[in-house]
């Protein structure tokens, strides 16, 4: 594996903030590492390098920017349990919230935080040998995480233009939304986002409660919850990165098998396995398990029937010790059934990842601990429902113009909300054209 390869991740607003909680309390865990940094013995193993920058001393320090327009997320970070882990100057907040508006996040407010962050980028990238790209957690629906997190990307593009951008968006559900105008903030967001990201994983709150309540039994689930199942299924994703397998799968990898078009980049997040932690003694599922697993909606981090539509491209990242020959007769059992359906113009479809591994349970966390685990990203046309369902809900309210002078006040003209519902109604027409 390339040693030093480093992503620097940004967590935007209050949705990217808590999830950066629950993502660096599982990093430390299996790079071993203490709250106060502490304890990396880097010359025996220098995996950690990707996301931590370890000095001699053993003192690892996160590649990593938390940005909020306001402070009260990032202070629960500055007092708690992981207060001497993240340098001071990587947690930037303002003073005034961004009031759930897509125009105060990116326009009027996020002006005066833009600088101040990207500085602090620049820092970050100075103590990167060979930076191979950017992961941004936010939330769409939200006025930080919508805004900032756009006008960041945009920056990103702008003065990184080469290194990778991948995103995790906290995307809006189905029938759950904390916030009215979630759909004005979405299709502005997506829309702006679209050219300046290269990858973007799609997650949202109700798929993530489903999966709490139905298969971990936590019945009532707080954020914390939810967050640390999202914190598990990203460990997956970036394991190549910072440890050794037998086929390792790094940023660009994604998005060379994942992305057919340049907008087509929306992939969906399924984990396995998906067990709560009063039955670790008892259950340890197979590779075959594993796979059909993946496959099955209910494990799916996103609220979207992948059965309605149809595959382009899958990567399964494996994790443990697993013999790709065993992955093999899965895949091949599970096509010849043709219980998946994949477009016509694509032959091979599957990407694969081992990495040696294996997963580690938080504790006190609501999974079982698993000598094995699969996170499967899948760019599916389903997800065009997804789009479907937001776009509605934006143009019931546009129809009447309810909301919308909170956001001309702020920045917006009226042709930058219609632009940017045409974008969307266009991507969803290229989801249709390529199921054909």
């Amino acid at each position: 594996m390339a040693k030093n390869r480093e992503i620097i991740q940004l967590h935007v607003g209050q949705a990217g903030v808590q999830m950066a909680s629950a993502c660096w309390e599982l990093y430390c865990l299996e790079h071993g590492i203490y709250p106060d940094g502490l304890f990396c013995d880097c010359s025996i193993n220098e995996d950690c390098s990707a996301f931590f920058s370890c000095d001699r001393s053993g003192q690892c320090v996160p590649r990593v920017l938390l940005v909020d327009l306001e402070p009260s997320v990032v202070d629960e970070i500055r007092i708690g349990t992981y207060r001497d882990l993240f340098h001071p100057s990587s947690l930037l907040t303002g003073c005034e919230d961004a009031a759930s508006n897509f125009g105060r996040g990116h326009y009027r407010l996020g002006q005066t935080m833009i600088e101040p962050a990207m500085d602090r980028l620049r820092k970050l990238c100075e103590h990167c040998s060979s930076l191979q790209g950017f992961m941004m957690f936010h939330s769409v629906g939200g006025g930080t995480g919508a805004g900032l997190g756009t006008l960041l990307l945009e920056r990103l593009g702008e003065d990184f233009g080469k290194a990778s951008r991948m995103e995790f968006d906290i995307f809006p559900s189905p029938k759950i939304s904390p916030v009215i105008v979630e759909p004005y903030n979405a299709i502005l967001a997506s829309h702006v986002a679209m050219e300046h990201s290269d990858c973007t994983f799609v997650l949202d709150n109700e798929a993530l409660y489903d999966v709490c309540d139905r298969s971990l039994s936590v019945r009532e689930p707080t954020y914390t919850n939810l967050n640390r199942l999202v914190a598990q299924a990203v460990s997956c994703v970036t394991a190549s990165l910072r440890f050794s397998g037998a086929i390792n799968v790094d940023l660009l990898e994604f998005q060379t098998n994942l992305v057919p078009f340049p907008r087509i980049h929306y992939p969906l997040v399924t984990y396995a396995p998906l067990a709560p932690g009063s039955t670790a003694r008892h259950e340890q599922p197979t590779t075959a398990q594993l796979t059909y697993e993946c496959f099955e909606p209910g494990n799916q981090l996103v609220k979207c029937d992948p059965r309605a539509g149809r595959y382009m491209s899958c990567c399964l990242l494996y994790r443990g010790n697993i013999a790709p020959i065993e992955i093999n007769r899965a895949l091949l059992e599970m096509r010849s059934n043709r219980s998946i359906q994949f477009v016509d113009w694509c032959p091979t479809g599957f990407k694969i990842g081992i990495n040696f591994q294996p997963p580690i349970a938080v504790p006190g966390a609501d999974l079982a601990r698993s000598d094995l685990a699969c996170c499967m990203l899948a760019n599916n046309t389903a997800i065009r429902t997804a789009w479907t369902r937001v776009a509605d809900k934006f143009q019931r309210m546009y129809d009447r113009k309810a909301f919308f002078y909170h956001y001309l006040s702020e920045g917006l003209e009226e042709q930058d909300l219609t632009e940017a519902i045409e974008n969307i109604r266009t991507l969803i027409k290229d989801y249709e054209e390529i199921e054909k």
